[in-house]
């Protein structure tokens, strides 16, 4: 004669709150090393050809730029 099982594995609260903090710190990893890509990507912003009107420039890569203007001083 066969007999059905019908017993639910059960895991208590402490195994679940683990498995739950592991795909936290899972999905975390995930999003700060996409972040860590995305700032490599930009901080490497390459301009093939700008004009400046007169300054004319073919290739340039641009880490930081700063531009200064500087006014002539008046008399």
């Amino acid at each position: 004669m066969a007999r059905e099982i019908s017993v639910l594995s059960r895991t208590s609260a402490p195994v679940r709150l683990v498995a739950l903090a592991a795909g936290a710190v899972a999905f975390g990893a995930l999003a700060i090393g996409a972040i860590a890509i995305g700032r490599l990507a930009i901080g490497r912003v390459t301009i093939k050809k700008a004009r400046f009107n007169a300054l004319e420039v073919d290739e340039l890569t641009v880490r930081k730029l700063r531009v200064v203007q500087q006014e002539e001083p008046s008399a």
